[in-house]
């Protein structure tokens, strides 16, 4: 009897034990992400002041061998913190992050093609499209990092979210698909108009200013109404992409994460693909294709989970073959072209 009572007790004091130290990992893991988004978020605010004051603190052509070089580092930099959180929370996080950029990046890709509209729409001196895009993707990262914050929290209060982030999602593949791509007309942009309307605008450009002062009056540049225009473009893609990323991990550290590296790799991204835009003919369909899936996935999540590896294996393929085919088939039109 004393015996079973020993062990009883020895039994009790091992549970208790055990729920004080699952109580200090819990709160030892709050710690750590804490410090996990403080250190992120000084590393991305050092890397912008290195860049436009250091890097570009003279406005010049950012030529497509430079962009590439960034485009490199950018990638490789993600990469190297794929690598850390694989260390630190596992493989399938890390496999989580690393489909989670994938999308990004790729669906960022289609809101190059719109940039690069709005930059020739405006005749933007090329030595200042690095300018442009610098102030217009600050914006675009306060935007992201408040949607993901609101999108956390909807998924975490309403479960019926999913439907409808996934329903949302398989309309705009569809629409992607369908769409032929007509320009539209930039001065019928309610952007536009509002500012035009509200705001002081000079006729002309003034170097790389923003603002000027006419006789006392604050009057604001084109160039400055250019940065508008992207900063609403992107966050109509925003709207687009922060769904879909949930479907990849519910995660708010790994959806922040991927989405600054995928932003913060456009500007290179935006000068290494500004000259061959016309080679990516059928990237359009292939990321048609992934919202569909993603907007699918979500819409079963309850009933069936598809495994995160077979998601990046889905988006990595169709990103794969569609750039691909848009290769062979411009490939087959220069080479049947009379010469």
């Amino acid at each position: 009897m004393r015996s079973m009572y020993l062990c009883a007790a020895c039994t009790y004091a091992e549970g208790m034990q055990c729920g004080i130290f699952a109580r200090l990992s819990s709160d030892a893991m709050l710690i750590p992400d804490v410090w996990l988004y403080a250190g992120f978020i000084v590393l991305v605010l050092l890397l912008l002041a290195l860049d436009l004051g250091v890097f570009n603190k003279t406005p010049h052509v950012v030529s497509v061998k430079e962009a590439l070089g960034w485009t490199a580092f950018w990638v490789s930099l993600a990469l190297c913190f794929n690598v850390f959180v694989y260390f630190t929370r596992g493989p399938v996080v890390a496999t989580e992050f690393l489909a989670g950029y994938l999308l990004e990046q790729s669906l960022s890709v289609d809101n190059i093609f719109v940039i690069i509209l709005i930059l020739r729409y405006f005749k933007v001196a090329p030595q200042y499209h690095h300018k442009v895009l610098f102030w217009g993707i600050v914006g675009a990262l306060v935007m992201r990092g408040t949607m993901i914050g609101v999108g956390a929290v909807l998924i975490a209060a309403f479960d019926w979210i999913f439907y409808v982030f996934g329903a949302f999602l398989v309309v705009t593949g569809v629409r992607m698909a369908i769409d032929k791509g007509d320009a539209e007309d930039i001065n019928d942009n309610s952007v536009v108009r509002l500012a035009r309307r509200f705001l002081r605008i000079t006729p002309e450009y003034h170097q790389e200013s923003f603002t000027i002062r006419k006789d006392g009056v604050l009057w604001f540049t084109p160039l400055f109404l250019v940065v508008l225009v992207v900063e609403a473009t992107d966050l109509v893609f925003a709207v687009d992409s922060i769904p879909a990323i949930f479907a990849v991990t519910n995660d708010p550290f790994i959806v922040f994460t991927s989405n600054v590296f995928a932003v913060m790799g456009l500007r290179s991204l935006y000068f290494a693909v500004a000259g061959i835009m016309g080679l990516f003919k059928y990237l359009k369909y292939g990321l048609a294709v992934i919202l569909c899936f993603i907007g699918a996935k979500m819409f079963i999540i309850h009933w069936y989970k598809i495994p995160v590896f077979v998601a990046l294996g889905v988006i990595a393929s169709v990103l794969l073959f569609s750039i691909v085919a848009s290769f062979i088939s411009t490939r087959r039109q220069r080479s049947s072209s009379p010469s």
